[in-house]
C-alpha cells in the first residue's frame, strides 16, 4: 500500500526530522533572490528596507513576486529529491503512487472536475453580487500572470503534496500506530503552516478549519486511491485557477487577474462550504469513478508491521 512504501528497519523517525529541516534549508536558499530583489528595489527608490511580509509582497511587481516566489519551491523539490535519494534510499515515484507509474489522468480528472466547480462558482458569486467585485483585468499583466502561474503555480503544490501526502505521511507510518494518525498529523501540520497568512489576521484562527480540513480531504483521497494523484490535480487547480480568477487586498499575495474580491471575508462561504459541503460531494464523486472500498480499514486500520520485513 502507498502510506507503507516508505517503511523500513533503517528508515528512523529520526531521518524525517533531518529531512525535513534539508528541505526547508533548500526552501530558505530559494527565498534569497525574492530577499535580494526587494532589497535593491528599496534601496533603489531610497526606502529603508523592510522584512515585514506585507511590505515585501508589494515593493516589487505582482508577477515578478509571484514568480520569485514560487522559484523556492524548485529548491525545494531539489531538497526533496537529495533527501529521498541519499537519506532513504528512495525514488520520487514512491511518495507519489503506489501504482507501476504515475496516473496522470487522474491528475488531469481531479484538475478539471475542481477547475470547473471553482470558475462555476466564481463566475455565479460575481453575479449574483456585482457589488463585491471590481473587474481588475488588464490584457498584458494577465497573459504575464497566465504563463507565470502556469508553469510555477503547479511546480508549488507539487512541492507541497510532496512533502505532506508523500513524505512525511509515510515518514509517521514508520512510527507504527494506525493510519489515521500520519493522516491526522500532516494534516495538522499542513494547516496551522499558514497561521502567518494575511487571511489568519483577517479572518481569525477560524480560518484554519479550512485549511486544516483541506489538508484532511487531500489526504483521505490519498489514502484511499493507494496514490497521491488526484491530489496533485486537486491542489493545482485550487491554487492556480483561484490565482487567475479573483484576487483580494488582504490575501497572502496579489495578482494581475481577472476579478478583485472587495467584499468581507465570510466564514460560512470560505470555510463551512468548502469544508462540510463541497469536499464531501467530490469524496462521493472519486468514490464513485475509482471504486474506493473498505474506507475503515485505509483510513484507520493498523500500519502492518510485515510491510517493514517485505522491504528489507
Amino acid at each position: 500500500m502507498f502510506i507503507e512504501q516508505g517503511i523500513r528497519k533503517e528508515n528512523k523517525f529520526w531521518k524525517y526530522i533531518v529531512g525535513s529541516l534539508l528541505i526547508i534549508l533548500a526552501s530558505t536558499i530559494g527565498q534569497i533572490p525574492l530577499l535580494v530583489a526587494v532589497m535593491a528595489k528599496s534601496m533603489a527608490s531610497g526606502k529603508v528596507f523592510s522584512g515585514d511580509q506585507e511590505v515585501m509582497m508589494k515593493t516589487l511587481d505582482s508577477n515578478l513576486t509571484l514568480f520569485l516566489i514560487m522559484a523556492s519551491f524548485v529548491f525545494a523539490i531539489g531538497g526533496i529529491y537529495f533527501v529521498l535519494r541519499f537519506l532513504h534510499q528512495q525514488t520520487l515515484k514512491e511518495i507519489i503512487t503506489a501504482r507501476p507509474k504515475i496516473d496522470w489522468n487522474r491528475i488531469g480528472f481531479s484538475f478539471m472536475i475542481w477547475a470547473m466547480i471553482t470558475i462555476a462558482s466564481t463566475v455565479m458569486a460575481y453575479y449574483m453580487s456585482p457589488e463585491d467585485f471590481v473587474v481588475n483585468f488588464k490584457p498584458m499583466p494577465f497573459l504575464y500572470l497566465l504563463i507565470i502561474a502556469t508553469i510555477m503555480i503547479p511546480i508549488q503544490t507539487t512541492c507541497e503534496e510532496l512533502v505532506f501526502r508523500g513524505y512525511l505521511m509515510q515518514g509517521f507510518a514508520n512510527l507504527g500506530m494506525t493510519k489515521w494518525f500520519p493522516l491526522l498529523m500532516t494534516s495538522v501540520i499542513f494547516g496551522t503552516m499558514h497561521i502567518f497568512n494575511p487571511e489568519v489576521s483577517k479572518m481569525g484562527y477560524i480560518i484554519l478549519v479550512y485549511y486544516i480540513g483541506t489538508g484532511l480531504f487531500m489526504g483521505v483521497i490519498t489514502l484511499m486511491d493507494d496514490g497521491m494523484e488526484l491530489s496533485l490535480g486537486f491542489h493545482a487547480a485550487n491554487n492556480l485557477i483561484g490565482a487567475l480568477l479573483v484576487t483580494t487586498d488582504w490575501s497572502v499575495f496579489q495578482t494581475d487577474s481577472i476579478w478583485k474580491d472587495i467584499s468581507q471575508p465570510s466564514v460560512v462561504v470560505d470555510t463551512i462550504l468548502p469544508v462540510f459541503i463541497i469536499y464531501p460531494v467530490l469524496l462521493f464523486i472519486f468514490s464513485k469513478k475509482y471504486n474506493w472500498s473498505d474506507w475503515q480499514e485505509k483510513l484507520t486500520g493498523k500500519i502492518n508491521p510485515e510491510t517493514i520485513e517485505n522491504h528489507e
